[in-house]
């Protein structure tokens, strides 16, 4: 039978659903997907519930009508201020054994010894209204002798004496995660699990290539830039930045003394951060407001605008990660997600940024010809689905089967802890893809 695998992506500014089935081959295909307004959160952060479950509601009922099923289980994205990360290490014995006499026994390496070595890791200080979320494994070091992700399967049997595992933790505010439980719960859904939102876009869109020579995945949001940088397919350092895309519409909105709407409205339809002087340049008509006339301004004008903040964004990320992350050097790619990725120029302006002509848009790969209607064909494919879609495709494990859709039928009931979260999913989801 058939699995359905939901991917529910809460942004400040929109949500997006994707709905993939899996067949007995072990194939996602996507049969749903949604993009419906928000209200409710900012910069990554539900601060009222009513107002967001009315949009994930008729996001999901959408998603659902154009897959043809009823779901009752969703992933859920989580990112944003409520997210902290850090680096942590543990080492044990290898050998479980308290006895004297074998404290320095070389022993095979066990499942049960990662298992203790990740405890250890995870034996940090955690603020009180924090919980783990995420435990990724970085490299395991036997005696001395280090295995990295891809070198993982030749872990277990090897002997030593000392077994010692570095970790990346991702944490997140009790407050949020129980607000996008009860929230979902509130519209009769249960909630399967929750994955950081540069994880997620990194599962759709990274290669195994880009993930082990070091790549940045940037998630360009309304309210928040997340980003991760991977090296040697583990995620070595995560960020969020409190300003996005709405802060280049509040530059517009000040520069030309008008309402946040209407330049957001002149941001989607002219926007763009990167623009040739040589090419012809495009009047763009700003509509009257009150008693004020419509006036006209050049395309180029808007861009400068819009380059000026993209620009400070950028050079905010680099210095970050220069500082904090303990690379000199990625030779994999600059991967760009997230609705501001969808902006005319934003590969061209990254480039001339980081000097490097080693930036995309990250795209999903081709999961199934999907007709999306006014969103457009194959839409799950585009930069700003990476979060949804990767919520998909990193939880094929946990696929649960549905039945087809039939109005008024009842939604299941969820028997797992609601609240436990993915303390250590991702470690394990991470394995099987790399």
């Amino acid at each position: 039978m058939s699995g359905i695998i939901v991917g529910l992506d809460i942004g400040s500014a929109f949500i997006r659903v994707a709905i993939g089935e899996l067949d007995l081959d072990n194939n996602i295909k996507i049969i749903g997907a949604s993009k419906t307004p928000s209200k409710g959160v900012n910069n990554g952060v539900i601060i009222n519930s009513g107002a967001v479950e009315a949009c994930i509601k008729e996001a999901l009922e959408s998603a659902e009508q154009m897959a043809g099923v009823d779901v009752a289980y969703v992933y859920v994205s989580i990112g944003g201020s409520q997210v902290s990360t850090l680096n942590s290490s543990g080492q044990v014995g290898i050998d479980a054994s308290s006895s004297p006499s074998r404290k320095n026994r070389i022993t095979d390496v066990s499942e049960d010894a990662k298992k203790r070595a990740i405890a250890a890791a995870e034996a940090i200080y955690v603020p009180y209204e924090k919980r783990i979320i995420h435990t990724i494994p970085r490299e395991w070091i036997v005696d001395g002798i280090s295995y990295k992700n891809g070198q993982v399967k030749d872990l277990i049997g090897t002997e030593g004496v000392r077994l010692e595992v570095k970790v990346h933790i991702v944490m997140a505010t009790i407050t949020a995660l129980k607000k996008i439980d009860d929230t979902i719960m509130h519209l009769g859904y249960q909630r399967s699990g929750r994955t950081l939102k540069t994880l997620a876009a990194a599962v759709a869109t990274l290669p195994r290539e880009d993930m082990e020579l070091g790549s940045i995945l940037i998630d360009l949001g309304a309210g928040t830039t997340d980003v991760m940088v991977i090296y040697d397919s583990a995620p070595v350092y995560t960020m969020s930045l409190p300003v996005g895309g709405w802060y280049v519409t509040n530059d517009i909105a000040q520069v030309k003394g008008i309402p946040f709407d209407v330049a957001e409205d002149i941001k989607i339809k002219y926007g763009c951060c990167w623009i040739d002087e040589s090419e012809e340049d495009e009047t763009v008509t700003i509509p009257g407001v009150g008693s004020r006339p419509p006036e006209e301004t050049s395309r180029f004008e808007l861009c400068q605008i819009i380059q000026s903040r993209m620009d400070e964004i950028f050079a905010m990320i680099k210095d970050s990660v220069r500082k904090h992350s303990g690379l000199t050097s990625l030779n994999g790619s600059i991967v760009l997600t997230g609705g501001g990725a969808l902006m005319y120029g934003i590969v061209e302006l990254a480039q001339s940024a980081w000097h490097t002509t080693a930036v995309r848009k990250g795209e999903a790969p081709n999961l199934g010809d999907l007709d999306c209607g006014p969103l457009g064909r194959n839409v799950y494919r585009q930069p700003d689905f990476a979060t949804a879609v990767g919520l998909v495709l990193a939880n094929k494990g946990g696929a649960v089967a549905e039945k087809p859709s039939k109005k008024g039928s009842p939604r299941r009931e969820d028997k797992s802890d609601v609240l436990g979260g993915l303390k250590n999913g991702v470690k394990e989801f991470w394995k099987k893809i790399f």
